[in-house]
């Protein structure tokens, strides 16, 4: 899958829905309030590393894809990035209970892409109906700077390497 989105160009207009962090969501009896986060009001002027994976909780974006950039959360900080995202098509509850089970407190934001909108426009969608996952975010990687692409590949087949955390950090 080759993206329509290429190194250099300015991110399209995009807004995401999450649940932002707070204390009452620590003991789980809280669901928190969704917002709306407009990337070309909030990551003007900053630098985000951007990646997207299928679904959370699902096998290879739980065990091998996320963790890597919790890991490494220090590094990319060191590293100049002032916003680390993780974007996937489920809904923004879902992706604040991933983020709550994986302990994130918004170092990552979990970002819901709601029905595909903005992965679609960079030509980044993945239909996975024959799995009964729907339409979903394929599985890929962008560095922007100040709304510019600066980096962005996606996963040549299953598993994750050019997407990772550590290729993303090779490249900043």
């Amino acid at each position: 899958m080759a993206p329509s989105i290429k190194v250099g160009d300015t991110v399209p207009e995009g807004t995401f829905t999450y649940v932002p962090y707070s204390a009452e969501l620590d003991d789980h009896s809280a669901c928190g309030i969704p917002i709306k986060l407009d990337i070309t009001k909030e990551w003007k002027g900053k630098k985000v590393v951007l990646f997207a994976v299928p679904g959370a909780f699902t096998p290879t974006c739980h065990v091998n894809h996320l963790p890597p950039y919790i890991q490494k959360y220090d590094e990319f900080k060191a590293k100049g990035v002032d916003v680390i995202a993780v974007v996937a098509a489920n809904d923004a509850f879902v992706m604040s209970g991933w983020g709550r089970f994986e302990g994130l407190k918004d170092k990552i934001l979990t970002l819901s892409d709601t029905n595909v909108e903005w992965s679609s426009k960079l030509g980044l969608s993945l239909d996975l109906s024959s799995l009964a996952f729907g339409t979903r975010t394929a599985r890929y990687a962008m560095i922007i700077d100040d709304l510019v692409v600066k980096y962005v590949e996606v996963e040549p087949g299953r598993g994750v390497s050019v997407s990772g955390a550590d290729a993303v950090l090779a490249k900043l």
